[in-house]
């Protein structure tokens, strides 16, 4: 396994950014694909942003050119860059990393997006 650890994390105004990061203890997390992951009160947990370990990238539709994922694989992190933020952005982000056994996740960052 591979602890992750989110960070970045607050409250910001409608129209605001935030930028996300994510940091694992191990060399390894550069081979897996790394996921953002978001769930608000009373709602599903769903996908954000993806990236591959060669920079591919996907989003939600709903954060589509909003917000932008990136890695840095030689300081074994993972960033979600989130700008024009919506009170619907409001959930705790989770970052995640998928490799050939079980789904690893952090501990989560809450963002609460609001006037």
């Amino acid at each position: 396994q591979v602890p992750l650890v989110e960070s970045g994390g607050g409250l910001v105004q409608p129209g605001g950014s935030l930028r996300l990061s994510c940091a694992a203890s191990r060399s390894i997390f550069s081979i897996y694909v790394m996921s953002w992951y978001r769930q608000a009160p009373g709602k599903q947990r769903e996908l954000v942003a993806a990236i591959t370990s060669g920079g591919g990238t996907s989003y939600a539709d709903s954060v589509k050119g909003r917000f932008t994922i990136s890695r840095d694989n030689a300081k074994n992190t993972v960033n979600l860059q989130m700008n024009s933020l919506k009170p619907e952005d409001t959930a705790v982000y989770y970052c995640s990393l998928n490799g050939p056994g079980p789904r690893q996740w952090g501990q989560g960052t809450q963002v609460t997006v609001s006037s």
